[in-house]
């Protein structure tokens, strides 16, 4: 069962949120979360890069967060960059991907920890934001790959983390090098959920692993060639049969 958080109506929208993993945090506006421009009259903002929308970084060493609002993407956002459809509220991304994340976290899977998710509608469109906390001294696969050459045992983590979440039945719907996250402990962390969803066990599992192959390759492509090898693939197939 997907925990189905709390619900609150703020001033001009609806917010989702855990109210334990939010603690006293909470002020008494909270649609100023979802304000980067609240967060940087704090000196508590900078940009963060990679994923479908944009992110910051907010908050505190104490409260440590990441702030993502979804964008559109494709041609669609020449037309509204972050606006979508109106479907209701089970629709919304912010909300689906809210519950996505807690369902996965709550059963100590490699995904960040869903604090909040908020929407704003007008009319038949709406637009949103999600907050999680920060991975701690995070850095992604491609980021790591500019790098340096990883060792076997790094790609080794990569597909054990992926293979965990496919037995949960969590689909990603772009998974790619700039999706899966490093800690200061090399443990891994699987990010950006946006329009995935829980399925029975099918081909969307390998469908995963091609788009993952796809990106880093390309990532690669600029790199030297010790970067992304096929020992490298092999060693990340292998931690996934491992853990599968």
């Amino acid at each position: 069962m997907i925990d189905c958080g709390q619900r609150t109506a703020t001033a001009t929208g609806v917010m989702l949120a855990d109210p334990h993993g939010i603690g006293n945090a909470l002020p008494a506006d909270p649609e100023v979360w979802f304000d980067p421009g609240y967060w940087a009259a704090r000196g508590e903002c900078s940009a963060a890069s990679g994923g479908r929308g944009a992110a910051w970084f907010v908050g505190n060493s104490e409260n440590p967060w990441v702030l993502r609002h979804y964008r559109r993407g494709g041609l669609v956002a020449r037309i509204s960059q972050d606006r979508f459809l109106w479907a209701g509220e089970t629709r919304v991304r912010a909300f689906a991907e809210w519950r996505l994340l807690k369902h996965l976290a709550q059963r100590g899977l490699p995904v960040p920890i869903p604090l909040a998710a908020w929407y704003q509608r007008d009319g038949i469109t709406y637009r949103c934001d999600l907050l999680t906390q920060r991975i701690a001294g995070a850095i992604s696969l491609s980021a790591a790959m500019d790098r340096k050459e990883l060792a076997a045992g790094a790609w080794f983590s990569v597909g054990a983390a992926i293979a965990r979440l496919h037995a949960a039945g969590a689909d990603h719907a772009d998974l790619n090098a700039h999706n899966i996250l490093f800690d200061a402990k090399e443990a891994v962390t699987v990010i950006d959920f946006d329009r995935g969803r829980l399925r029975a066990p099918g081909a969307w599992r390998l469908r995963n692993l091609k788009r993952l192959h796809r990106s880093l390759l390309k990532v690669s492509k600029s790199l030297p060639p010790d970067r992304f090898t096929a020992a490298a693939w092999d060693s990340l197939l292998s931690g996934y049969r491992a853990a599968a």
